[in-house]
């Protein structure tokens, strides 16, 4: 398959090693018309229509546009010619899941996030999943507690009142991003999984989930398959440079803003938990 590629680009496709994690932090911008519908394939343009309200209609447009101008630094194809489909399934013979670049052989895993004027973009050569928050009410909270793992609807509980936004955004961006590494989203019910703090040993095995750093107002999360170190690279996008007619060539040139380890998970880790197998996994494992 011919595809084209950006035009007179100066710069080669960024590099992105094995155990690389690069995050893209993508602002809104500051009018509808600064977007270029145009890049977006028919079934998003579809996708955008249904939302009722303008702003969250715009925040999809802006942040899947964000998403093709991002991965045509990966690949050297323009924006509008990436085909974004869905993983193919070997059971059904179709395509469902995740996201991914199809027809395009070695392309990046990726995923996308967006809440209230922020989209977040991993890129990766595993399985990936991400997921931006933007703090919650305490009725929000509240309302979405019963849906947690029991251990941490009790972790939850145990915090003064004043700390449970955060832990539970931190908490529900960390299962979020894990979900959609799976591919399945929000369709897996989220007590099934243990993505809690007291026990990384209980968290899901043979990957690597944790919070990344944001700025303030969200939390944001990513999660990786392969239980290892991960190299996170942070790279904050002017709305100037990602709206701009030449905006690849100019994230091309953005510098991570942060640099920062995602570690692997403590097989060890477990603090007094009644509700929690404090036997570490091997243990467990040993004793069924």
């Amino acid at each position: 398959m011919n595809v084209p590629l950006v035009p007179n680009s100066p710069h080669p496709a960024r590099e992105l090693g094995p155990s690389n994690l690069h995050l893209w932090l993508l602002p809104s911008p500051a009018s509808p018309r600064d977007v270029p519908v145009g890049e977006l394939a028919p079934d998003e343009r579809r996708r955008a229509a249904a939302y009722r309200r303008p702003g969250d209609r715009q925040t999809y447009i802006a942040a899947h546009v964000g998403l093709r101008r991002v991965l045509s630094v990966y690949t050297g194809v323009e924006p509008r010619r990436l085909n974004i489909g869905r993983e193919w399934c070997e059971e059904c013979g179709e395509r469902h899941g995740r996201p991914v670049l199809v027809d395009l052989p070695g392309a990046p895993q990726f995923s996308l996030s967006h809440s209230h004027g922020l989209a977040l973009v991993a890129v990766a050569r595993a399985r990936v999943g991400v997921d931006v928050q933007a703090l919650p009410s305490q009725e929000t909270v509240d309302a979405c507690l019963p849906l947690l793992h029991p251990a941490e609807r009790q972790e939850i509980a145990r915090l003064p009142t004043a700390g449970r936004q955060t832990a539970f955004a931190r908490l529900w961006s960390r299962k979020e991003a894990y979900l959609k590494g799976l591919g399945t989203g929000l369709a897996r019910a989220a007590d099934l999984d243990y993505l809690g703090e007291a026990a990384e040993s209980w968290r899901p095995a043979g990957w690597t989930v944790r919070n990344a750093p944001l700025c303030d107002g969200h939390v944001g999360a990513a999660a990786l398959a392969g239980g290892k170190d991960w190299r996170a690279a942070m790279y904050p996008v002017p709305a100037e440079s990602l709206y701009a007619r030449d905006a690849v060539e100019r994230i091309s040139a953005v510098e991570p803003g942060l640099r920062t380890m995602l570690r692997a998970h403590d097989p060890f880790s477990v603090r007094p938990h009644a509700l929690i197998d404090t036997r570490n996994r091997k243990e467990r494992a040993q004793a069924s």
